[in-house]
């Protein structure tokens, strides 16, 4: 049986979009970290495109941290439903963000690599200047924009190209695809780095685990610069595929919105203040495979 000293120092966490990839990842760690409570939300018991509902159930929970996983990723449907996710992605973050800071709650959100143009010759700084080219990219700047401003004592980490065992990703629609064709033609000229959601989700925890809380803005993905050919070519070679994979040019694959040419994170940042080093997108790749 706990003590009552040890029961007092249980920080209540809330987990938003816990359904989705990264959310689900969490909930896999979860066990590991016996000192947190978490509690695990998603649409359905916790709708961040409805501000009252957002405000009473924050208040009815009164968590120590708030990881907000929720958003409205749907980038192509994003371009025509403008206001849902600026809702989702932007709106509900300042709600969330002026929750937090009014009640001293720890709030830890994450963003994206759409925020940037995809133009420049090198990884992107935390501190680079934001240009989205998509709705989705917009919405997620405002978001960042309003968690800055409304709780500046806030943690909020880019990554990109997530995938997981949970959910619909790149991957996964890879390995269908080389079931049910012989060929297969994938963008070359799209550089940047994909994210195990696992990963992300330790890098979260280990934060929180730390004691220690520098807030402002880190990226975070695994290590690797690769277009998404190459990552197609890896998923192929690590299940043993016979389909052809073919590199095309994104001007053959035209898509409503469009996506960075260049999306590699720097990470130097979160290494230098939590210790935190990128793991090989290569590593995470298989091991994320195995557990399919």
């Amino acid at each position: 049986m706990k003590s009552i000293g040890l029961l007092n120092n249980i920080k209540k966490i809330l987990v938003t979009g816990a359904n989705g990839q990264l959310g689900s990842e969490i909930k896999e760690l979860a066990a590991n970290y016996p000192h947190f409570e978490f509690i695990f939300t998603d649409i359905a018991d916790f709708p961040l495109d409805k501000k009252q509902e957002i405000i009473s159930n924050f208040n009815r929970i009164q968590p120590d941290i708030v990881i907000n996983c929720a958003a409205y990723t749907a980038v192509d449907k994003a371009e025509d439903n403008q206001e849902v996710a600026d809702a989702i992605n932007h709106l509900a973050i300042a709600t969330l963000a002026t929750l937090c800071h009014d009640s001293g709650t720890k709030l830890v959100h994450v963003s994206t690599d759409y925020v940037f143009d995809g133009t420049s010759p090198v990884a992107y700084k935390e501190d680079d200047k934001p240009n989205p080219k998509s709705v989705y990219g917009a919405t997620k700047l405002a978001g960042e924009i309003a968690c800055s401003k409304k709780c500046p004592e806030s943690i909020i980490i880019r990554t990109a190209w997530v995938y997981s065992q949970f959910g619909n990703n790149f991957v996964k629609t890879m390995l269908r695809l080389m079931d049910e064709r012989d060929t297969l033609s994938v963008v070359n000229n799209q550089v940047g780095s994909p994210t195990y959601a696992a990963d992300l989700a330790q890098v979260i925890l280990t934060i929180l685990d730390s004691k220690k809380w520098e807030s402002g803005m880190y990226h975070y993905s695994n290590k690797g610069k690769i277009s998404w050919f190459d990552f197609a070519v890896a998923i192929k070679e690590i299940a043993q595929k016979t389909c052809i994979v073919n590199g095309i040019p994104a001007s053959n694959y035209p898509t409503p919105a469009e996506r960075p040419a260049f999306s590699l994170l720097d990470k130097s940042k979160i290494k230098e203040v939590y210790g935190i080093e990128p793991i090989d997108y290569k590593i995470s790749l298989k091991k994320m495979m195995a557990r399919l």
